[in-house]
């Protein structure tokens, strides 16, 4: 399984300890860490999932895998910008969004709209019509994040499984 952890850049030292801790308990569970492969949560992320003996996957902006914070183990280069928050969101089986700017916002739309389930942490409240946007699931701490994650994935796993498949032929 792949989680996506998204993030600002500059992100407050209580989002730093967060992201840590999330990344820790994703890689204690056996779980692939991807994310934009930078600075900020993204750094902590992938900081804690390798304190918890995992592995991480950095997307980065540019084409330089030197560019990718010293915790990433596979840098994938995509010389796109801003627009590869569109592969950070599709590459995990669920999103945890904490604190975070307005790319991480780009990151979370992207999720829900392909039906990602998005985990927020601290991180952007999304309104429709008024309301705040039922999709999004809010997560108390960091073990609750990865705890809801992992659920909205799994049932994400068994829902596509049970679809049925199409067959060349």
């Amino acid at each position: 399984m792949i989680i996506s952890v998204i993030g600002g850049n500059e992100p407050p030292p209580e989002a730093i300890r967060k992201a840590e801790e999330v990344g820790r308990e994703l890689a204690r569970r056996g779980i692939i860490v991807a994310c934009g492969g930078m600075a900020g949560v993204m750094e902590a992320v992938c900081r804690g999932a390798k304190e918890g003996g995992g592995t991480t996957i950095g997307i980065l902006p540019g084409r330089d895998g030197g560019q990718a914070n010293r915790w990433v183990d596979i840098p994938i280069c995509t010389d796109m910008g801003y627009a590869r928050n569109a592969i950070v969101a599709y590459t995990g089986q669920a999103v945890i969004a904490i604190d975070g700017s307005y790319g991480t916002v780009s990151e979370m739309c992207y999720a829900l709209r392909a039906d990602i389930p998005v985990i927020g942490l601290d991180t952007w409240t999304l309104f429709r019509n008024g309301e705040a946007d039922d999709k999004m699931i809010v997560a108390l701490n960091p073990v609750d994040a990865v705890d809801k994650a992992v659920a909205a994935a799994e049932e994400g796993l068994k829902t596509a499984s049970a679809q049925p498949r199409m067959t060349s032929g």
